[in-house]
């Protein structure tokens, strides 16, 4: 299986490390793209190194991200958004995550 990754605010670390990648826990801390409510009903997972890169530099979060690696997704799980990102329409258990990035403060723009 794939190492896949995911992008997030450094908000979101203590209920990642309880629960895991839920999107319906989407509270306090902003979406990557600055949206205040899931944009899909699952988890954005990168694909590569690249992507986590261009997800980092679209910080809209207003503080800094982490980048949590995430283990034991089949690539066929994954769902491709009409913007092109791929996601997972489950949850993904922190057992699962490895926190691969932490505090990666928002580039100058």
């Amino acid at each position: 299986m794939k190492r896949f990754f995911h992008v997030t605010s450094t908000r979101n670390r203590e209920s990642i490390e309880t629960y895991g990648l839920d999107w319906t826990r989407m509270k306090d801390a902003l979406g990557i793209a600055g949206s205040v409510q899931p944009e899909q009903e699952g988890c954005f997972l990168c694909l590569d190194e690249g992507e986590v890169s261009w997800f980092v530099s679209m910080n809209n979060t207003g503080g800094s991200l982490d980048v949590w690696a995430v283990d034991g997704v089949e690539e066929a799980e994954l769902v491709t958004s009409s913007e092109g990102h791929s996601y997972m329409r489950s949850n993904v258990p922190p057992e699962r995550l490895t926190l691969v990035r932490a505090d990666v403060e928002p580039e100058a723009r």
